[in-house]
Parts: structure tokens; sequence; C-alpha cells
């Protein structure tokens, strides 16, 4: 079955909310090979005005696939998960993740376009803390066509 185009524009409830911790950004900080103090100590976040240690900019990618997947895995919309190529992410960021914020995203489903044999999804999650913006994650996908 192909990806439905009739999801373009369509909206996610928001996800359930991921807790961010010191130890999983510390965690993603180290695997990601970040060595900014701010991203392992409270007090070097701190004194730069945060209120704990704040994650790597791609932390945010933890946060928006989760969101993501309810798109990738609505029986509806035709992804085959075995197909996808990741294409392109981009992260606009309002302000840093840090810890103790709990982040709830809303995923649209930009487009949903034919390229070559192929079909081009372009997703964007809105990333927040309660009210208060955090980040906007823009990820293209690729479905291989064929058999």
């Amino acid at each position: 079955m192909p990806v439905n185009p009739e999801f373009a524009g369509r909206v996610y409830p928001p996800s359930a909310p991921y807790g961010v911790s010191a130890a999983k950004i510390k965690e993603f900080a180290e695997a990601v090979g970040a060595t900014d103090p701010a991203h392992t100590d409270r007090a070097a976040a701190q004194a730069r005005g945060y209120r704990d240690v704040i994650a790597p900019p791609t932390f945010a990618v933890l946060v928006a696939q989760r969101a993501e997947m309810e798109f990738i895995f609505d029986p509806e919309a035709g992804v085959d998960f075995s197909r996808v190529v990741h294409g392109e992410e981009t992260f606009i960021h309002h302000r840093p993740m840090t810890a103790g914020d709990e982040i709830v995203g809303v995923l649209t489903v930009d487009s949903v376009k034919a390229a070559g044999g192929h079909t081009m999804i372009v997703t964007r999650t809105e990333l927040s803390a309660g009210e208060e913006p955090v980040c906007t994650a823009l990820s293209t996908i690729v479905v291989r066509g064929g058999e």
C-alpha cells in the first residue's frame, strides 16, 4: 500500500510527556561528544542563567521521533517503515531543553509528495513544556518505492 497523500495537513494529538532528566542529558551528551559543562554540571548551567543542566541541541530528536511514530505506525498512513530512509532533520530552538522539563510534542504532517517512484514526507513537531515553546523539529523522510 502506498503512503496516503491525504495525510498531508493532519495534526496528531499531543504525545505523552517526556521527562527530561539530568541523567539522560549526560548520557546523550557523552554519546554525541558534547563536552560543554552546562550539559553535565548544574552549577555551570546555573552560572549561565539556567535552572539546571541543558541538553545538547540534537537531544530534541528523542522527543520529536516519539511524536513522529504516531504517523509512521498509523496503519491508515501506509508507511512501510522497512522502506524508510531519513532525509533531513532541522531544529529551531526557542530555548534549551533543561533537566526537569516535561516535553510534549504535537506532530503535523506538512506534506506527502511522490518523487521519482518514492514518497517524500515532511513533518513538523512542535515541542513544548507546558505552554512554553521549546523547539520546532522539521523532518524529511523518504519511503522508497519498488518491491
